[in-house]
Order: C-alpha cells, then structure tokens, then sequence
C-alpha cells in the first residue's frame, strides 16, 4: 500500500465530496449534506479559503480527508477545528486516520494553534477509542450548541 498524506486540490473535491455524502449516510443523516462540489471548489481556494483540506491518496485514489479552519477562542488565542476526518469504510484499520490527524496535529501547531477541537458522536465508540488513543479529551460535560439554517431565521424574525 502506497499512502500520501497531501493537502487537497480543486480536481479531489469531488472525490472530498463523495466521503462527505459516505459520512452523513454513516451518521444516519443522508440528506444533511447542503453543499456540492462546486461550493467546495469555490470555498475551499482562492485567496481567502473558507477551510483547508488534506487527503490520504492510496495507490493513487482519494481514501480519506480531514477538513480543518481556523478560529479564535478568546481564552487561548488562535484554535484550530477539525470539521471532519473521514477514511473510506474498507480503509479503516490500515493507518490512514492516524496518518491524517498527525498531519492535522502538525499543521495545528505550524499554525501556532493553542488548541485543536472537533467533536464525535456519543454512540461512535470506534472514533472515541480512537481519539482517546491519541490523547485526545473527550469533553462529556460540554454540550454542542447550534443554530440551523431555519433556526437562524427564525431568529432573526423575531428581532424586529
């Protein structure tokens, strides 16, 4: 097996894309995902990218990716959120995820990021094991907080 750990480029989105579309059915939620390659293409270059995204390429094909931007925390400073890692389902096992997070882990801290987040759901034990193996700390008395896009309008309306 021939891995590289790369970052992304235009023509890999649509594989990048094709991974997003394998983790939302795995989550359970196959009709969440919004965007297209397009709006990956569009967001992901050009002088102010929206994310950064690296790829694991095996022989050759796109097997996993992990998408990462920036943000601030006003307790720490500069912050560093991993959106999503993602292996394809027959990949798992081989290294490619740990071969991915060291390249998010090592960009985080060129960076000059004072920490790195993601989050994972409660009933994926293989991820959380995994990232437990990592050192990672998995926060149980953090709750995640989010507005949809209907929320935020309906929000919204009520401002007026």
């Amino acid at each position: 097996m021939t891995l590289i750990i790369r970052e992304a480029i235009k023509t890999d989105m649509p594989c990048v894309y094709q991974l997003i579309k394998a983790l939302a059915r795995f989550e359970k939620e196959p009709e969440a995902v919004q965007i297209t390659v397009n709006d990956l293409k569009d967001k992901g270059f050009g002088e102010s990218p929206a994310f950064k995204c690296f790829v694991a390429e095996v022989n050759k094909k796109v097997e996993g990716i992990a998408l990462v931007y920036p943000r601030y925390s006003t307790w720490k400073g500069v912050v560093l959120h991993l959106e999503d890692l993602i292996v394809s389902q027959n990949m798992r096992g081989l290294g490619i995820g740990t071969a991915l997070l060291d390249k998010v882990i090592v960009y985080g801290k060129q960076q000059g990021a004072k920490r790195i987040s993601w989050e994972v759901l409660d009933w994926n034990d293989p991820a959380i094991g995994f990232y437990k193996q990592k050192g990672a700390c998995i926060m149980d008395d953090w709750k995640l907080v989010q507005l949809d896009e209907q929320g935020i309008k309906n929000y919204i309306s009520k401002l007026n």
